[in-house]
């Protein structure tokens, strides 16, 4: 048992976690039901891909600053003067506005089990989030927030996974043999995973951990590799789900696809669990969103880190104002989802960079593999990108 109790307070495991619940947002649920309900059992091969290029992404941002020592903006700007304050503005910015959107979530969430409006309960669940910052160490309490609502939202999920009876064969088949592909949902759903600030999430809270060091590397590997499988278990057990439900010939609504293919599954309970599951999936986000937003903004001056729980707090109050006078922010969150699909490939550029720059990381010699992949990765989210502007979606 107290193995257990000491792998389960682990720095690495509450790093993975953290950046599996950053990712698992509303946005991930809705995306997971859209693009099953389009691409079918084909989808299975596009979350393959997606999970190698996350995979190849997390291990050269956390493996990069790990050795570094340094946070990335603090990295980005021995690399480039000013590329880190630019980074920084960047994934504040993004974090702000994801932020009035997973408030949405949460108030989305408790509508569904309360009735309550969402206004209402985005507003109770940014006073919750803001009061998990406040008591005595906050940090570890929204590490054991992040590990207590991702088991609960894979478990519920998994029940629904039952309730749906999907096609498994077909789902395999899927996933080594497609009959579509479709290149902008891979990268939606690496830019979904690992875009914006969710890539740093883990990296940095190892560093505010302790955790840094190239003896440290296998450790740092491991924590990144599980923080992706977290997510990719989730991912594939909502395809699955959707999976069964399309595969009947039932529809999905289009106004909220993710909450009919628990409905549709599962009944009035899988309304119920939905609401838990969205709910969950909101308020891990905006905690994981609030707290790595500030780590790229608490460097800018030697008094900020005396005030990182007020500067989250703040973070999340402001986000709270945001979406509770504005309403649905559909449109700020277009415009930053397509901003979202640059800061990734400027982020990993700029880490590629410090790793590969002559005396920059005190000899370590990163591996040719990862840097390959790194490279893949950025050509093809800028593809798509340039892609997306060109088509006037902003």
């Amino acid at each position: 048992m107290s193995n257990w109790k000491r792998l389960a307070s682990s720095p690495l495991i509450a790093a993975a976690f953290l950046m599996a619940t950053s990712a698992i947002g509303p946005g991930f649920l809705t995306q997971t039901a859209v693009f099953t309900d389009r691409l079918g059992a084909s989808f299975a091969f596009v979350i393959l891909i997606s999970i190698i290029l996350d995979i190849g992404v997390q291990l050269n941002i956390w493996r990069i600053l790990a050795v570094s020592g340094m946070h990335a903006q603090e990295l980005a700007n021995t690399v480039l003067p000013g590329s880190g304050t630019l980074l920084s503005a960047l994934i504040a910015i993004g974090g702000l506005a994801f932020n009035v959107g997973n408030l949405a979530g949460t108030g989305l969430g408790l509508q569904v089990l309360t009735g309550i409006d969402t206004a209402t309960g985005a507003a109770i669940s940014a006073i919750i989030a803001m009061f998990i910052f406040l008591v005595k160490n906050g940090l570890q309490k929204m590490d054991a927030l992040a590990k207590a609502l991702g088991v609960l939202m894979i478990g519920l999920t998994a029940y629904v996974v039952h309730a749906a009876d999907p096609p498994i064969g077909l789902a395999l088949q899927g996933a080594i043999m497609p009959e579509k592909m479709d290149a902008q949902a891979v990268i939606t759903l690496v830019g979904g995973t690992v875009g914006g600030y969710i890539c740093f999430a883990g990296g940095h809270r190892l560093l505010d951990s302790g955790v840094k060091g190239v003896a440290m590397l296998p450790r740092v590997d491991r924590s990144a590799v599980t923080g992706i499988t977290l997510a990719a278990v989730m991912r594939i057990l909502l395809f699955l789900a959707a999976l069964g439900v399309v595969s009947q010939g039932m529809p999905l609504a289009a106004n909220n696809p993710a909450a009919s293919v628990f409905r549709s599954a599962a009944g009035h309970l899988g309304h119920l669990l939905f609401g838990v599951v969205m709910w969950s999936a909101a308020i891990t986000s905006v905690t994981g969103s609030a707290y790595t937003s500030v780590t790229f903004l608490k460097t800018f001056h030697p008094s900020l880190p005396k005030l990182e729980k007020w500067l989250i707090i703040g973070f999340i109050a402001i986000s709270a104002i945001i979406f509770i006078s504005v309403g649905q922010p559909v449109k700020v969150l277009v415009v930053v989802g397509a901003l979202n699909g640059f800061i990734l490939p400027i982020a990993l550029g700029l880490m590629l960079w410090a790793a590969h720059g002559k005396g920059m990381l005190n000899g370590y010699a990163h591996p040719k593999w990862l840097t390959a992949f790194g490279l893949v990765v950025i050509v093809a989210l800028l593809t798509v990108s340039v892609m997306t502007l060109r088509k006037g979606l902003w």
